[in-house]
């Protein structure tokens, strides 16, 4: 899937007018939400995911941690689609509130040279970290980065292609990763930053499948290594093209005339 065809689907998607449906708007911030967290650990089931954020039933058997991951995420999202109506500029504070709400009931206190570091206060890091083979950058160098992130990003903002407005999107989504800039939830914090400047761009949001975690870290991995950014964009084109067509889809076979009514159309839940 390349940028032209990204480009073709997105606007098919968009000629559907699905925002304008409010459940279509609620199940995808589920759905955005079950995805997320379910890469970083979450155990919760889709429909399980629905129960807790709808009614507030916490699944039996499952760890308390994963239900609390699951209402901070949500919580979250709704705070990135509520800050689009500031159209706020992408600022180290704004990261940091993200982040806070992310894991607002779920941090942890770390103790450093520095003091204690109270995570769920979207505090950055203040000591060097590493993920397997990785390792990110230094953490005195992690304010300046993430300013640095910043002003690109706010420099690339306006009259810019749809083309452009899409990796935008997808390479700070990236170039977090490298960052790392928070003890906990960088993983969630950098897809929620890619979701708000798709909705900044009046662009779908889009999700990277659980099912799909190996090859979204695999992605990463090789874009690092090779300083190739076209691997990641390539991966996400991919999971941008698996959601839009996905939602079509269901949206076409909801539209299909109902063949035991005769009449009128069939609805799928």
């Amino acid at each position: 899937m390349d940028e032209k065809n990204i480009i073709s689907l997105i606007e098919k998607f968009k000629s559907l007018n699905l925002s304008a449906n409010i459940d279509f708007d609620k199940f995808n911030q589920y759905a955005i939400t079950h995805h997320s967290s379910t890469i970083e650990g979450s155990t919760l089931t889709e429909v399980e995911t629905r129960l807790l954020l709808d009614e507030g039933v916490t699944p039996k058997g499952k760890p308390l941690l994963h239900s609390l991951m699951v209402q901070d995420h949500h919580k979250a999202l709704l705070f990135i689609i509520d800050s689009i109506k500031e159209k706020k500029r992408i600022t180290p504070e704004f990261i940091q509130q993200i982040n806070s709400v992310v894991i607002k009931q779920t941090g942890n206190i770390y103790n450093t040279v520095f003091g204690k570091i109270d995570s769920s206060k979207g505090m950055f890091r203040k000591g060097n970290v590493s993920a397997g083979n990785s390792y990110f950058a230094g953490y005195h160098k992690v304010e300046e980065l993430v300013k640095k992130l910043c002003s690109k990003i706010n420099e690339k903002l306006n009259e810019i292609s749809l083309a452009e407005q899409i990796n935008i999107s997808f390479d700070v989504h990236f170039d977090l990763v490298t960052i790392h800039p928070f003890y906990e939830g960088n993983g969630r914090t950098r897809r929620l930053l890619m979701n708000y400047l798709q909705l900044y761009f009046q662009l779908p949001m889009s999700i990277v499948f659980k099912e799909d975690k190996s090859e979204y870290f695999e992605s990463l991995i090789q874009t690092r290594q090779q300083e190739d950014i076209t691997i990641f964009r390539k991966f996400m084109y991919s999971q941008y093209a698996k959601f839009m067509s996905l939602e079509i889809e269901k949206f076409n076979e909801i539209r299909k005339p109902d063949k035991n009514k005769g009449n009128g159309y069939s609805l799928i839940f």
